[in-house]
């Protein structure tokens, strides 16, 4: 068995909801796309950002509520940009500070342990594409 909670089949809290959910997205994006170090990369790749804003929530709304909303595959899209370690840092900082802002201290947590350990994915997804071998920087005990 595993403490993995990307694998648990249960929501990450009873009393989330969508309406939290899609602040907490709209609150990130909005301080995103404003950031000095994440909101270039994101400018430039985002055209629609209410679609992206959609997605984005269907997405967190599969992972923390197992809704079921989001059926794509973020990996691909992140694949591509020019991203480095200091943009999921900052990615990370700035998300973690939105979700203890607009969450209860229990859901922010659940939040920022989920985005940590997907933050490690996607960069460790990078550098396998780039040939490198990279660990985990980021994920909580």
């Amino acid at each position: 068995m595993t403490d993995n909670p990307l694998t648990d089949p249960n929501a990450a809290h009873p009393d989330l909801d969508e309406p939290m959910i899609g602040l907490l997205v709209r609150t990130f994006y909005d301080r995103a796309r404003r950031d000095d170090v994440i909101g270039p990369v994101f400018n430039a790749a985002v055209a629609d950002w209410d679609d992206h804003i959609g997605k984005i929530s269907d997405f967190w709304s599969s992972v923390m509520l197992r809704s079921g909303r989001y059926q794509g595959r973020p990996m691909r899209p992140h694949l591509i940009l020019p991203l480095e370690a200091r943009h999921f840092d900052r990615w990370l900082a700035l998300f973690e500070a939105t979700a203890r802002e607009l969450c209860p201290p229990e859901i922010a947590q659940a939040f920022i342990i989920r985005a940590r350990r997907i933050a490690d994915s996607f960069e460790m997804a990078r550098a396998s594409q780039r040939g490198e071998i990279a660990g985990p920087r980021h994920s909580m005990g």
